[in-house]
Parts: C-alpha cells; sequence; structure tokens
C-alpha cells in the first residue's frame, strides 16, 4: 500500500513515500528533502552466514552521476567505485546503526542508499542517514530503533541545522550526530578550533532534533511498520560457558590477559583456546563456536578487572597515557618526516610537498569542490599487528582513518596564498595496538611542522574508552585506550585538537547510547591527555614549524599579474609559457585570478622565469631597458628577443654610433645585447635601440 508522510526539518519539508517503490526489498522508503531525492533499501538473508562470528551488515551510499546532471569521466561513462566521500558516508551510517541489530544475529543485512537527485540546499548524505534508519526501522528486520541522524554547521558563531552544501564546506563546524530516543549514540565532527563548551551545545542541539526526526519514523511505523521475523540464534550455550569456567578460572584467565605485551597476551589465550579445544574434541558444536567462546571469555574478564576492580590490562592508572616518544627527521631526503609512538602504536609519517597543479582532482556531487590540496593517507600493513596478509590497498577502515586524521589538521593548515603548495601526508603504521588514527594525527602534525609547513597551531589526539554496568551511573571512562580495551569496552571516542578548541571528532560505540555525563566526562579527559602529548612530547620534538622548507622540496614563489595579461605568458597553444619551461627548467601555474606559482629547485633559473613573466607582462615604455638575444637579421635591422615570444627590432641606424654598412658587421645570431626601449613604431612593432643605452645600464 502507497503512503505519503512529510515533516518540517530545519525550514524545509522532509517527504517519506512508502510503497511506492522496491517492494521486494525487507524495506524501502524514497525520500525527497527539498529537490534532493536518496532511495533507501534494507534486505535481509532469510538463514544466517556459515561460519561467521559477527554480524554480517553492509551498508553503500551510490552516487549516480546523473544526479548533479554530470556525465562520468572515464572511458567506461559509468560510475564506477565507491568515491572517498560514498566510502565515508556509508561508515558514518554504520557506526550508529550496527550496535542496535541484535548480537546473536548473523544473517546478511545490506542498507543500500542510491542519490538519484541533488538540491544544494538540502545535502544527501543527511538524507541518506535518515533512509537507512527508516528503512530498516520500518522492515521486519531486527532492529531496537528507531535512531536518527542530523547534521550541524556554524557560521560566525552561530548554528545551522542541515545547513546547504556550501555553508558545510565553508563553515567552522562539520558535525553529525546520531541518536537513540534516549541517548547520542554516534559522533563525528571537523571543527575549526571549537571550544569543548560550544561543542557540547551543539552535540545536544543535534540531539534534540533527532528526537523530532524519531517521532516521525515511530508515526511512520505505526501505519506501515511490518513485524520482526524471527531468527536464528547463534548466542554461546550457557553451558559451555560452565564447562569451561570448571576448566579455565576466571582467576587464571585475568591472569592470561593481565599484562602490558600484546603478543605475550596473544600466547596466553592461545594457551587456553588450545587447552579447550583439547577437552572440547568430541563435541563438534562447541568446537565450532570455541573462537567466540573464548572471546566472550576474555570480554567479561576485561570488563570486571576495568569496571568493578579499577584496574587495566597494562596495569595503567584509569587516566594514564601509555609511554610517549616522538621524533622528527627519521627518513632522509624526503620533504619532512616524524615518527609518533604510544605504547605498542607506532606511526610515521611521511609529508610531501609539490606544485598546486599537482592538487587532486574531485569528481563526486558536490560541485563546490572539485580539487583537494591537502591530502592525509593511512596503511596499515598486516606486519604492524604480526599477522601475515597479501595487500590489497586500502580498505574502508584505512580510508576512514586517514580522512580523520586529514580533518584534524585541515583547521590549522595555512591558505594557498600564504603556501602555494599541493600536499600529502603519508601515515605508515609501524605497529598498531590501539587508535593508531590518534597517532597518526600527531605525527603528521611533526611532519608538516618539520617540512617548513607553517601550520597556525600544533595537533594532537587522543582516543577515551568506555566501560559501562548495568546502570547508567555505573561506568568508568578510560584515556587512551589499547586495542583490548577498544575490543572489550563500550566506546572508543576519538578527539583531535589545539591549546584553543577541537579539530575533530569520531565516537563509535557497541552499546545503545551515551548519557550527557560520560560525553562531557570523555571530552574532558581527552582535553587534558592532548595537551600533555603537545607540551610534553611534541613539542620536545619539535617546537614549530620550520621557516624553510627542506632542500630537497620544491621552491616556489607567487607573483601576481593583471588577469588580462594571462594569454600573453601563455601565448598561442601554450607556446610561450613552454618556452619560459624549456629555457629554465622550472613549473609555472597560473590561476584565473593572475596568481601565477613558479616552482623549481635552483633559485638563479626561478628569477630568471618570473623575470621573463614580469618582462611579457609590463606594458612597454620609452626608457625600460632589457637584454636580449638577436634571433633573426634583415637588412635593415635586427631583431632581439627579450622575453619568450616577445622581440622587437634594431633600425640598422640604432645599432652603433659608428655609421655601418651591414647589420652583420656589428651582430650575428644568438648575440646577447642590452636595448633601450624606443616605444612603438608606425607598424606597432616595439622599437629598440643599441647605440641610446645609458653607459651606466
Amino acid at each position: 500500500m502507497y503512503k505519503s508522510f512529510s515533516m518540517e526539518l530545519a525550514g524545509r519539508t522532509l517527504t517519506v513515500d512508502i510503497g511506492r517503490v522496491c517492494a521486494q526489498a525487507n524495506g524501502a522508503a524514497l525520500l525527497k528533502y527539498g529537490e534532493t531525492t536518496v532511495l533507501s533499501t534494507a534486505t535481509a538473508s532469510d538463514k544466517p552466514r556459515d561460519g561467521v562470528d559477527f554480524f554480517p551488515l553492509s551498508v553503500e551510499y551510490e552516487e549516480k552521476m546523473y544526479a548533479v546532471g554530470k556525465i562520468p569521466g572515464g572511458f567506461n561513462k559509468r560510475e564506477g567505485k565507491a568515491s572517498e566521500n560514498a566510502i565515508l558516508t556509508s561508515r558514518v551510517i554504520d557506526r550508529p546503526m550496527r550496535p542496535l541489530f541484535p548480537k546473536d544475529y548473523r544473517n546478511d543485512v545490506t542498507i543500500n542508499n542510491m542519490v538519484m537527485s541533488v538540491d544544494p540546499e538540502c545535502r544527501p548524505e543527511v538524507v541518506a542517514m535518515i533512509g537507512s534508519a527508516l528503512a530498516v526501522t520500518i522492515s521486519d528486520i531486527p532492529f531496537a530503533g528507531p535512531c536518527a541522524m542530523t547534521q550541524m554547521g556554524m557560521v560566525d558563531g552561530e548554528f545551522i541545522i542541515n545547513p546547504s552544501q556550501k555553508v558545510w564546506d565553508t563553515g567552522d563546524l562539520q558535525l553529525t550526530v546520531a541518536s537513540t530516543a534516549e541517548k547520542v549514540i554516534m559522533i563525528e565532527a571537523g571543527a575549526n578550533e571549537i571550544p569543548e563548551e560550544k561543542m557540547i551545545e551543539a552535540i545536544y542541539k543535534c540531539h534534540d532534533v533527532n528526537q523530532t526526526i524519531i517521532a516521525f519514523i515511530n508515526h511512520i511505523v505505526e501505519e506501515v511498520g511490518k513485524p520482526k521475523h524471527e531468527y536464528t540464534s547463534c548466542a554461546i550455550p550457557e553451558e559451555m560457558f560452565a564447562a569451561i569456567k570448571e576448566i579455565v578460572t576466571p582467576e587464571q584467565m585475568e591472569e592470561a590477559v593481565f599484562t602490558d605485551e600484546k603478543q605475550k597476551r596473544e600466547e596466553n589465550i592461545r594457551e587456553i583456546t588450545d587447552k579447550l579445544a583439547e577437552a572440547f574434541a568430541d563435541n563438534e558444536e562447541w568446537l565450532a563456536v570455541l573462537g567466540e567462546a573464548v572471546y566472550q571469555y576474555q570480554k567479561k574478564t576485561v570488563r570486571k578487572m576495568i569496571l568493578k576492580d579499577h584496574k587495566r590490562p597494562d596495569g595503567r592508572a584509569i587516566n594514564q597515557i601509555r609511554p610517549l616518544a616522538a621524533e622528527v627527521d627519521l627518513i632522509p631526503r624526503v620533504h619532512g618526516s616524524a615518527m609518533f609512538t604510544r605504547g605498542q602504536t607506532q606511526i610515521c609519517d611521511v609529508v610531501t610537498l609539490a606544485p598546486l597543479s599537482e592538487v587532486q582532482k574531485i569528481d563526486g556531487l558536490d560541485e563546490n569542490i572539485t580539487t583537494k590540496r591537502y591530502i592525509h593517507q593511512y596503511n596499515f600493513p598486516a606486519y604492524s599487528v604480526g599477522e601475515t596478509k597479501v595487500s590489497r590497498g586500502p580498505g574502508r577502515r584505512e580510508i576512514g582513518h586517514g580522512a580523520l586524521a586529514e580533518k584534524a589538521l585541515m583547521a590549522v593548515l595555512p591558505s594557498e596564498e600564504e603556501f602555494p603548495y599541493a600536499i600529502r601526508a603519508v601515515s605508515e603504521t609501524f605497529e598498531s595496538n590501539g587508535s593508531t588514527s590518534m597517532a597518526s594525527t600527531c605525527a603528521s602534525c611533526m611532519s608538516l611542522m618539520a617540512a617548513g609547513v607553517p601550520l597556525k597551531a600544533m595537533v594532537a589526539g587522543i582516543s577515551c574508552g568506555l566501560v559501562t554496568g548495568d546502570t547508567d551511573d555505573d561506568y568508568l571512562v578510560l584515556t587512551d585506550i589499547q586495542g583490548l580495551e577498544d575490543f572489550f569496552g563500550d566506546m572508543d571516542f576519538k578527539v583531535t585538537g589545539t591549546h584553543k578548541g577541537i579539530t575533530a571528532i569520531q565516537m563509535d560505540i557497541k552499546i545503545h547510547g551515551l548519557t550527557r555525563p560520560i560525553v562531557e566526562e570523555a571530552i574532558g579527559r581527552a582535553r587534558e591527555a592532548r595537551i600533555y602529548i603537545m607540551d610534553e612530547v611534541m613539542s620536545k620534538a619539535i617546537e614549530e614549524p620550520r621557516k624553510e622548507v627542506s632542500t630537497f622540496a620544491p621552491k616556489i614563489v607567487q607573483i601576481q599579474i593583471n588577469p588580462d595579461k594571462i594569454g600573453d605568458v601563455v601565448g598561442q597553444r601554450g607556446k610561450t609559457i613552454n618556452e619560459i619551461i624549456d629555457r629554465t627548467g622550472v613549473k609555472i601555474d597560473i590561476t584565473d585570478d593572475g596568481a601565477v606559482s613558479v616552482c623549481g629547485t635552483d633559485a638563479e633559473m626561478m628569477n630568471k622565469a618570473i623575470e621573463m613573466i614580469k618582462i611579457i607582462t609590463t606594458d612597454f615604455a620609452e626608457g625600460q631597458i632589457f637584454t636580449g638575444t638577436v634571433v633573426s637579421i634583415k637588412e635593415f635591422g635586427a631583431f632581439v628577443e627579450f622575453a619568450p615570444g616577445k622581440e622587437g627590432m634594431v633600425h640598422i641606424s640604432k645599432i652603433s654610433k659608428e655609421r655601418i654598412n651591414r647589420v652583420e658587421d656589428v651582430l650575428t645570431l644568438g648575440d646577447k645585447v642590452k636595448v633601450v626601449c624606443l616605444g612603438k613604431d608606425k607598424m606597432g612593432r616595439i622599437s629598440f635601440s643599441m647605440k641610446d643605452v645609458p653607459a651606466e645600464a
């Protein structure tokens, strides 16, 4: 049955059509927000997937180029692999929804969002987020929803709910908050050094808006929602846990996990698993789920140790950061390098500087952004966790971690006018045991400073964890969580920032939401930790950005010319600019507003190129003196090239103070001569004189 529902959301109408399309999906909704249209669907398999110990959820966000009236590039002229924005949007939708599915559910679930039209005033990402929650909630798929998501921008200190694409791209805040009816369940933010109090205010303004969306979804569910289907539970039998505890006591399990060495702990767990596998050799059903059972036993042990005994696996205090180390310049010849170590997490970051012509080109639905000048990329090889696996390129996790560190530093980067370079930072994970993205932020900041990038402030990041009990008041926030505390805890709350304020947040949880006191405590803890990291560790390695770029980095000098003269510098079919490049070996970039960037490693050649450009773009006046090359000899005089593509004529009478019969008696092709400009002759050509050049010139 086709039904349509509408609500007013941030001054615009959100319309949801149910039953109009995709009747064979478990749940489907066609959403329109303004003129932005997104089709959201949710489907589930009939049976659980065999042999998996996790919930196989897949979230897709498809950017159709017809949505903005464009034909995709490339030979195929069709959409290819997901863009970085699509991957990041999928992750933002996945993170808050995954914990709301049953923990013992193993049926495959796919949530698909197809962007069909884009109104620049209504960002399709927020429509897809609402549509995903709506499609699952009205379906027969088990789900503890509804949930809702809101985005917040900020201009001149004023919050803007679900901002337009332009405000999102240019404002001081990019905040996405997901909520259930009771609690916040996900936070993602990029910010321009926003104070903690202001950020918390923005988070809970989003939470309030989410409540109106949840009420709207609940109304739709009452009208068209399906009963949730039964499913085969993959929970571990209680009698199996009882048998495990008889063989491995809680005290023995605690002793196995209570160590600050990841490899030792993993060895201990392997020995326990082998011991249990031998004991259950005749029980195939139990052997099939033994790995998951041991995992849950570890989880219960670690959570009890932390929450009840205030003991962390590596013996640290609740607010204590692992041992830290920082250094710069460990890699020779690169433009900038730094390494940051926190416990068993170690990141080496390398920065490369290049001309602005090498910025990354973006082909997506956001027509405000077509290039990206600062690129941060993150790599996570298998050896960093002691595993063997063939590298298949970056996955969604690597792209997400790289984007978070990139977002963390965007607020402190210099403008193109201040620093006319394209910048690429690559974080190589040498060792991983918790929060490599925050280590990447610290390493990248130091590496950029070492490369001579004039950052406005130092940036650091830290991750806080959480273990909760049976009530909202029974919880413990942990500073600087390691891998085990992340796996078995309830939260990974990453915050980056400067001394002044927050630049990025990414919050993942495994429970059904956080209370406001937990959010406030985590943000406060993160501030204390990052200031300590910056003041006591990073600033000891490098206190401020270097004044000059590396010897091995290209040097860039920028000058401004009249935009009307750009054609003169470029020349017909690029002849003039290519001639300058061939003669000097530099790279030249010219923007539409007349900003000319000359890039090279030889200062003399760069100055020569700049001088040529200045000559070409100068309106000629009598008395100007040039040095040029004789490029043509005629009976009546010689032509002198004083800049690529620019020539003037020296009449035979103006070559020498003495009378000459033939030009060749004084000049030959290739001679370097000084000339003074006499203006233009009757034919409009520039006229020069050699004999009238002042003696002091």
